[in-house]
């Protein structure tokens, strides 16, 4: 299980560096695909063919279920860290991302989500529900 949240930054190449935390549980292959509220979603192999196995039940003639595929499966790469732990992000999910230099990276349980840090501080400030104000209307 993925858990904390770090700060770290992009090289010049647009290479991360996962932490070592991070690395030891996830290894070094991976998926990387869009995710949801701006971020973008690292999946083991093995999370990733189960998330990957919902999708692929969804009916083939729902127009939502063909946009969901699309936008995870159709912006999905497989990916590898280097010696020292780094990856690179495509171009095409930087921009997606609106990563530049800042990340932080958050281990959610079965994924690890990457912010842009400018992102997610704009996300953690919404005035939208409070936690205690979620947490109660999903009787939490």
């Amino acid at each position: 299980m993925f858990q904390g949240e770090y700060q770290h930054g992009l090289d010049t190449k647009g290479r991360l560096i996962l932490p070592v935390r991070i690395r030891e549980e996830l290894g070094t292959q991976f998926v990387l695909t869009k995710g949801l509220d701006g971020c973008l979603f690292i999946f083991t192999p093995s999370a990733w063919m189960d998330f990957s196995d919902k999708l692929n039940q969804l009916p083939t003639s729902s127009k939502e279920a063909r946009k969901l595929k699309r936008y995870f499966i159709g912006s999905s790469i497989e990916c590898e860290t280097d010696k020292q732990g780094r990856f690179l992000i495509p171009p095409v999910l930087r921009n997606f991302a609106e990563i530049d230099k800042e990340v932080t990276i958050l281990g959610v349980s079965d994924k690890i989500e990457i912010w842009s840090t400018e992102r997610y501080e704009e996300y953690q400030n919404e005035d939208d529900m409070s936690i205690e104000d979620i947490a109660g209307e999903l009787d939490f």
